[in-house]
């Protein structure tokens, strides 16, 4: 039997955590975990939240003064394309603790009318974008990293069946 990971889910905003919302967002981490290779059962937190929630994080955690859209916060310091193995579980739980991501459901609204897609699409590119942050990915530069990520994060959407348009 396959292993599976634990993604608990939690809102601070009302409706956020609804049961599509959840499914969606699991699938979408298992998906990501799996393209990237990742074999270990994992546990990634999610809190879903607002503008204001995302804001206090962000200041609190980053010294960052402004709200963003999503934040993601690594328990481990990866290099892109390097994956956890059973040796970083949780000697208690079995599970990898990939670490943290927080996602402002305002942003997501906001960004997906922006843009001119659905919210389900751009939740969707939010959280496969923090696996990949969690995972060791970053897009400090314009250069080649953040081509990778960009890269990665299209053909693991493209996975899922989501397109710019979704």
């Amino acid at each position: 039997m396959a292993k599976r990971h634990y993604i608990p889910i939690t809102a601070d905003v009302p409706g956020a955590a609804s049961q599509g919302n959840c499914a969606l967002i699991r699938k979408v981490i298992r998906t990501a975990l799996a393209a990237q290779g990742v074999t270990a059962a994992c546990e990634v937190d999610v809190l879903l939240t607002g503008d204001a929630g995302i804001h206090e994080i962000n200041r609190d955690m980053r010294n960052v003064d402004r709200p963003t859209d999503v934040l993601s916060f690594p328990e481990f310091e990866f290099h892109p394309g390097e994956v956890p193995g059973e040796e970083d579980a949780d000697p208690g739980t079995g599970l990898v603790p990939l670490g943290d991501m927080v996602i402002s459901m305002e942003r997501v609204a906001a960004q997906a009318k922006e843009y001119g897609h659905s919210k389900r699409r751009e939740l969707c590119y939010l959280v496969v974008h923090s696996v990949l942050h969690l995972l060791g990915y970053d897009h400090l530069d314009e250069g080649p990293m953040k081509r990778e990520m960009r890269a990665r994060e299209e053909a693991i959407l493209e996975e899922l069946g989501i397109s710019r348009e979704a």
